[in-house]
């Protein structure tokens, strides 16, 4: 059926840009708003979340209180009558054929409730939307909105197309359920023809891969003849996105290449330069992947273009090294490198780690400084003001070859001479702008870059399956590394926490050093009130507590990892506890190790973001000599701190944390000659969530495993946009890991469109298609990114 169009409908306007309400009505067409669909178009492509085949019911053990659910279910039992303050109750059993659920409805008058009574009879099956309630030991919806299947339709012929083609369910909200929607979008469907949709997936593409166009697509996902319909559809749908998101990016990449760049391919004189030097220095051999990921960065470099490369390795694997070698090509280059960490404690460590090194080739100008020699310089908010001017002038007047620091890097008082590398260190924890800030400045080509990170996390893995940053990755772990040993430890468990403060004790008796970390400073604080120590908690949603429980850590980690993902999917869930146990915090666990007998008369000191500069070196300073064995510290130690002394990471809280930060966590211990324990203190009950995540960090030491598994918890976040992780995501339909061969395959049909034709004035409906749904401000994200 064709609905007519109104006449009020500008003819200059597209159809698909038109007010929404245009078609559907103003009461409708504000609900819809409150969703984000405000134009025709809008409407179109809000695309069914599920579908029901006939005669599917919902699994009712997915329901959780307080959540709002639309579920399809049979009717079993129908009950009205007076209650005893002269109301009327009708009460609805409905089941999914094992469990029942009761819909409950009031009203002043039986009469009133006759017509809910009528049109929900025993037998048959609706689609029926509320928040779930607990009542006696059941769930409950009171006063839900519904639709009975084949019932609430104008005639007999369309009872019989609904009750035999699968049933679209929409994302909606309590007030505009899902059919609402679905009778929205079919007035749409009606008054579009396929001329009014333009596919933004070139005929040219569509004959190749054998898809149909999008008309016909949305059509059919919208509704569906039967299964094989809108499984096609859906597959052609995450086929236009990944198109059209790898066409930018594909359009991003080659803008870059045509941006001016200085080459820095090294020395003229290699064996007299700087990073002959240093490689005659190392007191051993660089591993083969070291070697081969080195050869690949300056190869790199020595190009006329900018470098976008991600560095991805295991903890552990040398990361470090390898970006020092990259900085000491462009010093022997004439050029300057910046190396920018997320924390003071990191910065300072990073300045230490590469002028101990470096040693005398990082004393240009100083008394017992090599003949080939630079300079390694500082630069953090908490410099004092004397200290702060040399840093700068440093920078400025090129005297430093490396300066490494932390934000204060971006302030807009700090100039280089010739900055021609800038290497990010633990990316994730960077926003985008200010990781761009030293590449966009006005003072000559742009910088190459390089983008370190130890666990990629499910931004950055989307990311990099997308292909926006060429990406080398360290997987091999220098011989000589111990390993660590990882146990979850039950926070209720009076003895095995005793054994886990011995434990402490024994590798302190031992000379060694131990990490207790708290996810908080002050029980006095909210989880992550101070920004610098804001742990990467995880708030698991109700309804997110899985059974039955998972097995405990086996023999084959891949075992495990396979009944992880089992379970981040599977259904069954149970309530978790009502009242949230309060986070522990760095001042009280520590004044508790000082008092604990197991630890009598050891050193505890402390470490945490609102301590200032000059508080952290000294803590840092002690911890790593051994004066003081033991540091209770927040997630400041998280990453690139390196004491090899270090032993054990005790976790307190370990339930709440990311799988990525426990990872980073983990490696900050085993990092020398001695094995390394890991001990995740948790109070998450058996079969939920939380205990998953620190079960399969106690089965696998593979970070890139992990960050697979923690890509598949927290999905893909706003892939084109700030956010880090989460579910606020652009993308519709299509899935980062799932669809990776996809994925790929757009991405050489991209480049080859790009190649044709960089503006993509030959495919004008793609170039829209990017202008219009990704936007400038994302659009120029990717090229920032």
């Amino acid at each position: 059926m064709t609905t007519a169009l109104p006449r009020d409908l500008p003819e200059d306007v597209p159809l698909l840009d038109s007010p929404a309400r245009r078609l559907v009505g103003d009461r409708t067409a504000k609900e819809l708003e409150k969703l984000g669909l405000r134009t025709v178009g809008d409407v179109l492509l809000h695309l069914p979340r599920r579908y029901v085949l006939p005669g599917e019911l919902t699994d009712m053990r997915s329901l959780t209180v307080g959540e709002d659910v639309t579920v399809m279910a049979r009717v079993a039992a129908v009950s009205l009558r007076r209650t005893q303050r002269g109301g009327a109750l009708l009460h609805v059993t409905i089941t999914d054929g094992v469990r029942e659920m009761l819909l409950a409805f009031f009203a002043r008058s039986t009469r009133t409730l006759e017509h809910h009574q009528r049109r929900l009879a025993v037998g048959r099956v609706g689609v029926f939307g509320g928040r779930v309630k607990a009542y006696r030991g059941s769930y409950e919806l009171t006063h839900p909105d519904y639709q009975v299947v084949g019932v609430d339709v104008d005639d007999e012929a369309a009872a019989l197309h609904e009750s035999s083609r699968p049933i679209p369910f929409y994302p909606a909200s309590s007030a505009l359920p899902t059919w609402r929607i679905r009778k929205a979008v079919r007035t749409v469907l009606g008054a579009v023809r396929a001329e009014d949709v333009p596919d933004p997936v070139p005929e040219e593409i569509r004959a190749a891969r054998g898809l149909a166009d999008r008309y016909r697509t949305l059509s059919e996902l919208h509704d569906p003849a039967d299964e094989g319909q809108y499984l096609r559809g859906r597959d052609r749908m995450r086929y236009e996105e990944a198109l059209v998101l790898q066409a930018a990016l594909a359009r991003r990449r080659r803008t870059i290449a045509e941006q001016d760049a200085v080459a820095r391919p090294g020395a003229a004189d290699a064996a007299s330069s700087l990073l002959a030097a240093f490689d005659r220095r190392l007191p051993f051999t660089l591993t083969a992947g070291q070697v081969d990921v080195g050869g690949t960065i300056a190869h790199d470099l020595a190009q006329p273009r900018p470098m976008q490369r991600l560095l991805q390795g295991e903890v552990g694997s040398g990361k470090t090294l390898v970006a020092l070698r990259a900085m000491l090509q462009v010093v022997d280059s004439g050029g300057q490198a910046a190396l920018l960490a997320p924390t003071e404690v990191l910065a300072a460590q990073h300045a230490r780690t590469v002028r101990a090194l470096l040693g005398p080739l990082a004393e240009d100008g100083l008394l017992g400084g090599a003949e080939t020699a630079t300079r390694v310089t500082l630069l953090t908010g908490s410099l004092g003001a004397a200290a702060r001017r040399e840093a700068l002038l440093d920078a400025a007047s090129g005297r430093a070859g490396i300066v490494v620091g932390t934000h204060a890097l971006l302030g807009p008082k700090v100039r280089f001479a010739d900055l021609g590398l800038v290497v990010v260190d633990e990316q994730h924890r960077f926003g985008v702008e200010q990781r761009d800030a030293l590449r966009t400045r006005d003072e000559g080509p742009t910088p190459h870059l390089l983008v370190m990170t130890a666990t990629p996390i499910p931004r950055t893995v989307a990311m990099t399956v997308f292909g926006d940053l060429e990406t080398s990755t360290l997987a091999e772990i220098p011989a000589g590394r111990p390993g660590v040993t990882t146990h979850v430890v039950p926070a209720d468990n009076h003895a095995w926490m005793e054994r886990t403060w011995r434990r402490v004790r024994e590798e302190v008796d031992a000379g060694r050093r131990v990490y207790v970390v708290c996810p908080r400073i002050s029980p006095d604080d909210g989880a992550g009130q101070d920004g610098t120590d804001a742990a990467d908690l995880v708030t698991d949603a109700a309804g997110l507590a899985w059974q039955p429980a998972p097995t405990r850590a086996s023999a084959d980690p891949e075992a495990t990892d396979r009944e992880f993902l089992r379970l981040m999917t599977a259904e069954g869930f149970v309530p978790p506890p009502d009242e949230p146990r309060p986070l522990r915090a760095v001042l009280d666990v520590a004044e508790e190790l000082r008092a604990h007998p197991s630890l009598a008369g050891v050193p505890v000191g402390i470490m945490h973001g609102r301590l200032g500069a000059a508080e952290k070196d000294e803590a840092m300073a002690r911890f790593a000599s051994g004066e003081v064995p033991v540091l209770v510290s927040t997630t400041v130690v998280e990453v690139g701190v390196d004491v090899p002394e270090a032993t054990v990471m005790v976790v307190m809280d370990a339930d709440r944390f990311g799988l990525s930060q426990l990872h980073q966590l983990r490696g900050r211990v085993g990092r020398g000659s001695d094995p390394g324990l890991c001990l995740l203190v948790s109070s998450a009950a058996p079969g939920t969530a939380a205990a998953a995540r620190t079960e399969i960090l106690a089965a696998t030491t593979d970070g890139f495993r992990l960050a697979d598994a923690d890509l598949r918890l927290r999905r893909e976040g706003d892939v084109l946009g700030a956010s880090q992780s989460g579910r606020g995501s652009s993308l519709r339909l299509l899935r980062v890991l799932e669809d990776a061969d996809l994925i790929a395959e757009a991405r050489q049909d991209a480049l080859r469109l790009v190649d044709a034709d960089p503006s993509l004035d030959r495919w004008p409906e793609l170039r829209r298609a990017i202008d219009r749904w990704l936007g400038p401000d994302r659009e120029e994200f990717l090229e920032r990114s």
